[in-house]
């Protein structure tokens, strides 16, 4: 959502439009990009999270970041761009954007500022037809989410904050499933299943209930349950009927959030793009991804599949110089830039992402 700045003009180099900022649980990325959509400023810096450690300070960190892209393109710290674009993780509800676009606004860094949820960036990265923004995007990574948007600006979306919200799936819950059938089979309360040896034996343990005193007493941290995902793919890759009805399902979720957002747009009929991005689904598990376009060949037959593999940032920017209605040709600089620059590493199946 925006939020308008009182400042007529940007401070700085004229050629200085916009500042993009893709912010995920892990990363953050930022680019400052001229008019033409040239990128004439980026820096990396760390995870976004303000439910762990609030808004002032997750923004403090996206701040360290803008300003070595501020640098980077030759601007001092003081700068301000016309628009900033950032796509944010955790901005799971509108409200939250409105907030996180008013502490954005507060920094100075831009005219204007709007906060996304940071599925848009992906959207917006794989749509390629610039000029008709319309798609939707289903963002697997630590959890799962969905957007979809129109060129007039209508979008669909869901909370995506959990099983609260009634998620399912991501690497994180992927890996609780592997781990909670797996406990079962050892322990004969269910059907039996590779996974009872796979997950114990990726951290050396001989039993799942090795590796559930591991995890409940803290020699295994919390956070390295995301490691079991890969292992949960290679066991359905090699015919573990446990481990391959998990991956169906996950197809499953998958084409459900992108046929409802579909049919929110009113796009079922139509030609039009569903892009899967995030960790596991830009990694092309075979198993999975032939699931997803199986199951959605069927039920939006017009659809067509894509997995996005560009940074999101620059859908970050994209968005940004659709808010300034810059040309077409802007915004083909911009993805040029990315496409012919080296390809970021696509995380590991499990991975937190996003």
């Amino acid at each position: 959502m925006g939020v308008n700045g009182s400042a007529s003009a940007a401070k700085g180099p004229a050629s200085a439009a916009v500042l993009a900022i893709d912010a995920g649980n892990s990363k953050t990325d930022v680019a400052v990009v001229a008019a033409d959509g040239s990128v004439v400023g980026s820096a990396r810096g760390g995870g976004f999270q303000p439910p762990k450690v609030g808004v002032e300070a997750a923004v403090d960190v996206l701040a360290d970041a803008v300003l070595r892209a501020f640098a980077d393109a030759g601007l001092p710290a003081d700068a301000q761009v016309e628009h900033v674009s950032a796509c944010l993780a955790n901005a799971d509800l509108p409200v939250e954007e409105e907030q996180l676009a008013a502490a954005l606004q507060a920094r100075g860094w831009g005219v204007s500022t709007v906060v996304l949820n940071d599925t848009f960036a992906v959207l917006r990265a794989g749509l390629v037809e610039d000029a008709e923004p319309r798609g939707v995007a289903v963002v697997c990574g630590a959890g799962i989410n969905c957007a979809g948007m129109l060129p007039d600006g209508r979008t669909a979306r869901f909370p995506a904050i959990g099983k609260l919200s009634g998620d399912w799936g991501g690497g994180s819950g992927l890996a609780e499933e592997a781990l909670w059938y797996a406990a079962r089979a050892e322990d004969g309360r269910g059907e039996a299943t590779e996974l009872a040896a796979a997950l114990p034996a990726h951290f050396g343990l001989d039993s799942m209930y090795a590796l559930i005193e591991a995890f409940h007493l803290g020699h295994l941290e919390s956070p390295r349950r995301h490691e079991l995902t890969p292992v949960l793919f290679a066991t359905a890759a090699g015919g573990d009927a446990v481990a391959g009805a998990i991956v169906e399902r996950m197809a499953e979720e998958v084409v459900v959030m992108s046929t409802v957002a579909l049919g929110k747009l009113g796009l079922l009929s139509e030609e039009v793009p569903v892009l899967l991005g995030g960790g596991i689904l830009a990694a092309g598990h075979p198993r999975l991804n032939h699931r997803v376009r199986e199951l959605l060949a069927r039920r939006a037959p017009m659809a067509v599949a894509r997995v996005v593999t560009a940074r999101p940032v620059l859908g970050a920017a994209l968005l940004g110089l659709d808010h300034l209605s810059l040309e077409t040709s802007a915004h083909a600089r911009a993805r040029a830039h990315y496409e012919t620059a080296a390809p970021a590493a696509v995380p590991s199946e499990g991975a937190p992402v996003g």
